[in-house]
């Protein structure tokens, strides 16, 4: 069975993690997969938006511990520690950071520790109310180390950061909008992702692009964010895209081209 349904209709991808037998999980080779299929999306000029979210009415309750727990896996992961660069474990997660589209995290059910952390990549979560989440690393002995510093950062405080990983406090969804680690609240979250994608398709796919890419350089790289804004704006006023974008008022039905820009 594939670890990840993928489903692309109308330049919307959603991806499924599809491990329902164990809570979606995060295998190793689900890890790879990720990565695999972050690249695909990446390389597709044709998809504009990505949903993540998780088979079984479950998002996911994290690191498969019994797949850690494998001798053979443990050294694997000691490698992808120490080596230069990002490890498997980091990129799995931050690659969808870096996609140059959105991705919405459609989350219910659990989103446990690694879980967590691949919704915290995503640039809008909308969660069930009743989700039950948690950075969970610390109650298995571990730091979380899959992009939390960076993928966390700027949505909340570092006090109550620091509060939710060292208790690896359960809480749901409904408190976890309150101190914003949620964007939106809703009972059928894929609806409510699906609903937001089809939003954004109603806008140029350079322009989607252009504007993530300077939102984030605010939150990661702020000494470059005013020059990025420049350079981005120079790149969309040349393109095709952009001049279709300012004809759509008369024209409503004029389309989009694929993506121009990388």
């Amino acid at each position: 069975m594939a670890l990840l349904r993928i489903e692309n209709k109308n330049g919307i991808a959603t991806v499924s993690l599809n491990r329902p037998d164990k809570r979606n999980a995060m295998s190793f080779d689900l890890l790879r997969e990720l990565v695999k299929t972050a690249e695909k999306i990446k390389k597709d000029r044709s998809i504009r938006c990505v949903i993540l979210t998780g088979e079984a009415q479950v998002f996911s309750a994290g690191i498969d511990l019994a797949d850690l727990n494998n001798p053979k896996n443990r050294a694997y992961a000691a490698w992808e520690l120490i080596k230069p660069g990002q490890s498997l474990f980091q990129k799995a997660f931050l690659i969808w950071q870096e996609l140059p589209v959105p991705v919405i995290a459609a989350i219910e059910g659990f989103c446990f520790g690694a879980g967590m952390q691949l919704a915290l990549a995503a640039d809008i979560r909308v969660a069930h109310p009743a989700t039950k989440m948690s950075i969970m690393e610390s109650r298995w002995g571990l730091v979380p180390d899959m992009g939390l510093t960076r993928s966390l950062k700027g949505l909340i405080g570092l006090d109550l950061a620091k509060e939710l990983t060292l208790t690896a406090r359960i809480f749901d969804a409904t408190y976890a909008k309150e101190i914003g680690l949620v964007t939106h609240l809703d009972e059928s979250p894929l609806a409510k992702a699906q609903a937001i994608a089809e939003e954004m398709l109603q806008r140029s796919p350079d322009a989607l692009m252009a504007s993530k890419y300077v939102l984030d350089a605010m939150q990661h790289k702020p000494k470059k964010s005013l020059r990025l804004e420049k350079i981005w704006q120079l790149k969309l006023l040349l393109g095709k895209n952009s001049q279709i974008a300012r004809k759509k008022d008369k024209q409503p039905d004029a389309q989009y081209l694929p993506r121009q820009y990388k």
